[in-house]
């Protein structure tokens, strides 16, 4: 026992000056200076059943939160989770992946043995700073309490500086039980990513000028740079007439998709992606997962095709496809200036008539990708995949809606004229992040004046990995309505069976793909703390989402669905 402030009192005096208000975690003995300052601070901790139940709900409050600071400067976005030590690390990885690949700003922290006692190899040793490295933009270990203010406050303006994501810190027991009379260094104010170069504006204009066909590919770097971004987005399409997707994996609302040149979300189907970017030019803004899932036989796009690539992130401009023109920026800032440069370059007439063809295209799309999930079973009691979302879009069509449906996903994207800062989805691709980022998403809105509904709409492979997220939900009387379409199996590997290896379904066995006997999903959902309600047929769909989100706490619906 110390007299006077520790490392541990530090870390949560600089928690508390950098604006967070939670801390998610599963507890360990070498994190204990760190709980017992918490427990004596104005921090909540948050306490999740497993680490990476932990990580994936501070991903997805920082995720949610984000969109919130978009219109009030004073929020912090960071989303702080504590693991512990080596296991609880490893254990935490997979929504560290899932959080690196959303973008989301999250300062992930594990207690580890003290620096004189590590020669022995005590149990649950490990590389901590070097497990991370890989999931992070940036990974290290304190190693003496008088780097800790430093450390801490470069922690929080790398996870925030765009392209923004989570960073981790090792600390040693020895250095939160130190004592210290050190102060938390102040955080200072972030920078956006810039207007970009001016040089390579000039070039991407002209680009876009002398193009016959041109083609827009938004992604999420659009919607985590705020609605201003969206919109600027859309100027940029009007001014230059193109015709406008979604990348692949997109996992945020980036454009608005009732808007008349909005055509659809790319898939991760070869043929479908190399159709819906037969352009002569291509302008990619803010993509990053704008492949397929595997190898694809033949190029998305056309090596001949003129490419612009505009973002915050270098790495991104350029990857997968030639640069013949790259602007690192903020996608908004840029996309204004870019605007401004081709709507000088352009009459009305040459729009109008790249207005024509983007018309022509939208039908052609539309017939041959418009009806996915709406295949109805006859013999089959259950609802379509169809059915289910439009069911959801009616009786919650203003919530905010966390996504980790995998195999109901298109089928919500190309239905649901969903609003910018409306939903997010698993870009990462790991099962088990959208039902712990629901609960994270639920505090973040449980935080505003005018909480919005949260759905988390989570398949039942997913919702399975960590149903005992739903105990933080109960705990912490979180208004959170889980809808889970259920088709008792993993779908998406028998899709992808299929696409691998060729043939018919009925050539297969699919080891390991079906759950019989099924889980009791609405009997798990109560035996950690929420209602559970099983949904059998579609008549039943709307009633049962209408009584839960007329309820407080959480609620799982588990809605029967077929293949």
């Amino acid at each position: 026992m110390t007299d006077g402030d520790t490392g541990a009192d530090l870390f949560v005096d600089a928690l508390e000056s950098y604006g967070v208000d939670y801390v998610f975690g599963n507890p360990g003995t070498t994190e204990l200076p760190i709980i017992d300052a918490i427990g004596r601070s104005d921090l909540e901790y948050v306490l999740g059943l497993h680490e990476d139940v932990a990580v994936g709900m501070a991903s997805g409050y920082a995720q949610t939160r984000r969109y919130h600071a978009h219109g009030d400067d004073s929020i912090t976005p960071v989303g702080v989770a504590n693991l512990h030590i080596a296991p609880g690390l490893a254990h935490g990885l997979g929504n560290l992946y899932a959080a690196k690949v959303a973008g989301a700003p999250v300062v992930v922290t594990a207690g580890n043995h003290s620096t004189d006692f590590r020669h022995e190899e005590p149990i649950l040793s490990g590389e901590l700073a070097e497990m991370a490295e890989g999931f992070c933009k940036w990974s290290d270990e304190v190693l003496d309490v008088a780097a800790l203010p430093t450390m801490l406050r470069r922690a929080f303006r790398v996870a925030l500086t765009p392209p923004t994501g989570p960073v981790f810190l090792a600390l040693p027991l020895d250095v939160t039980l130190a004592e210290t009379d050190a102060e938390p260094e102040r955080l200072g104010p972030i920078p956006n990513a810039g207007s970009g170069d001016p040089v390579q504006l000039e070039r991407a204009a002209d680009l876009l000028a002398e193009a016959d066909d041109p083609v827009m590919i938004v992604g999420d770097e659009v919607a985590r740079s705020g609605t201003d971004a969206v919109s600027a987005a859309v100027e940029l399409a009007e001014a230059a007439g193109t015709r406008v997707y979604g990348e692949i994996m997109a996992c945020e609302i980036d454009y608005p998709t009732d808007h008349d040149q909005w055509v659809s979300y790319i898939p991760p189907d070869e043929d479908l992606a190399a159709m819906l970017m037969d352009g002569d030019t291509l302008l990619f803004v803010g993509c990053s997962t704008n492949t397929t899932l595997t190898r694809h036989e033949e190029a998305l796009v056309d090596p001949e095709t003129t490419c612009i690539h505009v973002g915050p992130d270098p790495w991104q401009l350029g990857k997968n496809q030639p640069a013949d023109a790259a602007v690192i920026g903020d996608p908004g800032l840029a996309m204004e200036g870019l605007a401004e440069r081709v709507r000088k370059r352009l009459s009305e007439a040459d729009v109008e008539e790249r207005l024509e063809r983007v018309g022509a295209v939208t039908e052609m799309v539309e017939a041959k990708i418009g009806a996915m999930g709406e295949g109805e079973a006859t013999d089959d009691p259950r609802a379509s995949k169809a059915r289910l979302v439009d069911a959801v879009e009616r009786v919650a069509g203003d919530a905010y809606v966390v996504d980790e449906g995998v195999t109901s996903k298109y089928t919500m994207l190309t239905r649901w004229d969903l609003a910018p800062e409306q939903y997010i989805s698993n870009k990462g691709g790991g099962l088990g992040y959208g039902l712990p980022a629901s609960v994270g998403a639920a505090l973040a809105e449980s935080q505003r004046d005018q909480p919005r509904d949260v759905v988390g709409f989570i398949g039942d492979g997913s919702y399975l990995y960590y149903s005992n997220a739903v105990y933080s939900a109960a705990r912490y009387d979180l208004d959170l309505t889980v809808v889970v379409p259920d088709n008792r199996n993993y779908r998406i590997l028998k899709d992808n069976t299929l696409k691998i290896m060729g043939g018919d379904e009925e050539d297969y066995e699919f080891t390991g793909m079906d759950f019989e006997p099924p889980v009791d999903i609405p009997k798990n959902a109560e035996s950690h703390g929420a209602r559970g309600r099983l949904v059998e047929t579609p008549d039943e769909i709307e009633a049962a989402l209408e009584e839960a989100l007329e309820r407080d706490g959480p609620d799982v619906l588990d809605v029967l669905v077929h293949d």
